[in-house]
């Protein structure tokens, strides 16, 4: 496996914000390589991604050597710093680490546990939050439906002592099922929506650079990355101006065809930057239309994104990435 594509299978195991800040202190043209790599990216396998990590930990390992841990280590720190008043702390680490039942979860998004057991019975729900941090708990019984909220905080409640292998039964079976959905997930790694996030996620001056230099090498790639990168219903963040540029770039044809399929907010957002005549005949030649394919209002909604990417370049409206990867219009 080479550099490159170990590099960005890396790049795709970090968290994307983490990402951003690897990219940001990589050279312009080691940039320009690994993003094509991750654009490129197709199936990558648990194993091919362990071995990737592994040999990063490896190799991290090598420059930074620390002292290896475990009991026998907190034993001699404590001994050096506490003496004998240091085996009390010692075996209450010891009982710690053998009494976390379901501590895999205690760094999970509530979000993502709510997927897992939202269709558990009320007793597994209530036997898994009784195992977490209060705050943790907190959030996954706010995501509960309200009916099955009461429920489990009444579990919650009465529950007593629980048999250890009952406990154990349910922490093993639902670690094994999140095991297996990120399996699957890590099946399928990489891909241009990938590389879209993370370019989101860059200054505007390096994801301008990086799209250049991909339109020479591939310039379908390219429009694929450009397209995802600003959306058709981004155009909420448009402010009035940047707006009624580009109601002068777009017939309305086109904006009847590709609003038929738009939000309310988006089509309030376009009609509110029109005339009272002109919005009222823009609303009469959505309702002409009758029913559309979906297929053609994506398409229709595509054209506008690059009327969009056309007024940027011509330096008639500025979409620049902020620093929580939103996007702005100044």
């Amino acid at each position: 496996m080479d550099a490159i594509r170990k590099s960005a299978i890396l790049l795709l195991s970090l968290d994307k914000p983490v990402a951003k800040e690897v990219i940001s202190q990589m050279p312009r043209g080691m940039v320009e390589k690994v993003t094509l790599q991750i654009a490129q990216l197709e199936d990558v396998s648990r194993a091919e991604q362990e071995k990737v990590l592994d040999d990063f930990y490896n190799a991290a390992r090598e420059r930074t050597p620390i002292e290896r841990g475990g009991l026998a280590t907190v034993n001699d720190l404590l001994e050096d710093a506490l003496g004998e008043d240091g085996g009390s702390i010692l075996e209450s680490v010891k009982q710690s680490m053998s009494s976390v039942p379901f501590g895999f979860l205690h760094n999970v998004a509530a979000e993502n546990l709510l997927t897992y057991i939202l269709e558990e019975h009320p007793q597994t729900i209530a036997l898994v939050m009784s195992h977490l941090k209060p705050p943790q708990a907190a959030e996954v019984l706010a995501g509960l439906p309200g009916d099955k909220q009461m429920e489990v905080i009444r579990r919650i409640a009465n529950m007593e002592q629980t048999n250890p292998e009952v406990v154990k039964d349910v922490e093993n079976s639902l670690e094994t099922r999140m095991m297996s959905t990120l399996n699957q997930q890590l099946d399928k790694a990489g891909g241009v929506p990938i590389v879209a996030e993370i370019l989101n996620l860059t200054d505007r001056m390096t994801n301008r650079g990086i799209l250049e230099t991909l339109e020479d090498n591939d310039a379908d790639l390219a429009d694929q990355i450009r397209r995802l990168m600003f959306v058709f219903d981004d155009l909420l963040k448009l402010d009035d101006k940047a707006i009624q540029s580009l109601l002068k770039e777009v017939d309305n044809s086109q904006w009847a065809l590709s609003l038929k399929g738009a939000s309310e907010e988006i089509q309030e957002k376009v009609l509110g930057n029109l005339s009272q005549r002109a919005a009222d005949m823009l609303r009469e030649e959505m309702e002409f239309l009758g029913q559309v394919r979906v297929s053609d209002v994506d398409a229709m909604q595509s054209q506008i994104v690059d009327a969009v990417r056309r007024l940027e370049d011509a330096g008639e409206i500025v979409v620049s990435a902020g620093a929580d990867g939103e996007q702005f219009i100044s």
